[in-house]
């Protein structure tokens, strides 16, 4: 049988994949000064271990200021490239591709994390150790209702922050990683630039969407100034806008076709992160909800394309990577749920050796039960029929 395009090898730029399926970052607000973890080597091991083909570390912020939470990564300091450097060097062990995303809150910085509701901090935080600091943005309004409003940034702050992203860059080669996303999504800072919601400016970083462009391709290409050309470049968009937003999907095409020509490799294609007053609908949560938008992408472009959403099950996988829509298959929540997806997705595709998706030191006990008659060679993941029935 010839191999299943969801476990067939995938080349980007110099860098070797063993699959398309991509550990999207997940935050995890557990850092310590930005910093790595005991949890980071677990959550990053997992992923590795179970197959997946590229582990995403968390967004990374690349200054302090940048930072979410306390808890938030970043990779603003030179003495963290130890760390970080043990993190890679895990997951390339176990047979997956390091990568790293790098972001800057913004308008959405200095808060409280998902289980306190992103409330901003205080000067009650600050009385308990973790003081609030001063957020920035395209302008001087906030990035979400109850937020407080940040800084405009000076065109001194916007040179500060696109030589910091590069700076995170240079220090995520030398940490080892060998694919390096700039979060242009979720409504943190480089959206803030790219959104009317929020950008209000009236120089050249405002205005027209040229100009509203403008940040983002200068950070683009101040980070493909150190990031090696036989590495791949991703960038992240929000497709379009939250609910009653205003970034459209043809402002996305318009921007992509920006960013490749900036040496970006690959769109991967999210949305939301900002709302507002018009009547632009939020988009549906269905199975493969982000999809539509990088298959525009592809069209237009030609682009190499990634888009998570909901892919839950094997044969979807498969079929998306079979429509040419994508090019890899981004993952998280379903990861975080069964981290050994790869290899039951593997067994359930009918897979020749699917078990050394795992090091061969880890699989030569399941070997050896399959091989006592003790398991089944091939048989669906557990409550993956299921889950696709509920649609995830």
């Amino acid at each position: 049988m010839p191999l299943p395009r969801l476990f067939q090898p995938i080349a980007l730029k110099g860098v070797a994949a063993r699959n398309p399926i991509v550990a999207s970052p997940m935050c995890q607000y557990r850092s310590v000064e930005g910093s790595p973890t005991d949890w980071h080597f677990l959550h990053m091991g997992r992923y590795a271990l179970g197959g997946a083909g590229i582990v995403f570390y968390e967004e990374t912020a690349v200054e302090d200021r940048g930072r979410k939470t306390h808890g938030c990564a970043g990779f603003y300091r030179d003495d963290q490239i130890p760390a970080f450097r043990q993190v890679t060097e895990l997951v390339r062990g176990l047979g997956a591709v390091p990568a790293i995303q790098l972001g800057h809150a913004g308008g959405k910085a200095s808060a409280h994390g998902p289980l306190a509701d992103r409330a901003p901090l205080t000067q009650d935080d600050a009385r308990a150790g973790r003081p609030p600091w001063r957020r920035i943005s395209a302008s001087a309004v906030a990035a979400g209702r109850d937020l407080p409003v940040p800084d405009e940034m000076s065109k001194g702050d916007i040179v500060d922050v696109a030589a910091a992203w590069a700076e995170a860059a240079r220090r995520s080669l030398e940490a080892g990683f060998d694919i390096l996303e700039i979060h242009g999504a979720h409504g943190y800072l480089i959206q803030q630039f790219l959104s009317p919601l929020i950008n209000h400016r009236t120089d050249e970083y405002g205005g027209e969407r040229a100009g509203r462009m403008r940040f983002a391709l200068e950070v683009t290409r101040a980070v493909r100034e150190v990031w090696p050309d036989d590495k791949p470049l991703f960038f992240r968009v929000s497709s379009v806008d939250g609910k009653g937003g205003v970034w459209s999907l043809d402002d996305t095409v318009a921007l992509a076709r920006e960013l490749i020509a900036c040496g970006v490799d690959v769109i991967d294609c999210s949305s939301g992160g900002l709302e507002g007053p018009t009547d632009m609908p939020l988009v549906p949560r269905v199975p493969g909800f982000h999809l539509p938008y990088a298959g525009r992408i592809k069209a237009e472009l030609g682009a190499v394309t990634m888009a998570p959403g909901l892919i839950t099950t094997a044969p979807q996988a498969e079929a998306i990577l079979e429509s040419g829509v994508v090019d890899l298959i981004g993952m998280a929540r379903e990861l975080m749920f069964n981290s050994d997806w790869p290899v039951h997705a593997a067994r359930e595709l009918g897979v020749q050796g699917y078990l050394d998706l795992f090091p061969r030191d880890f699989s030569f006990r399941l070997k050896a039960r399959i091989e006592q008659g003790r398991m089944p060679v091939n048989q669906p993941a557990a409550g993956a029929e299921g889950r696709a029935a509920a649609g995830g």
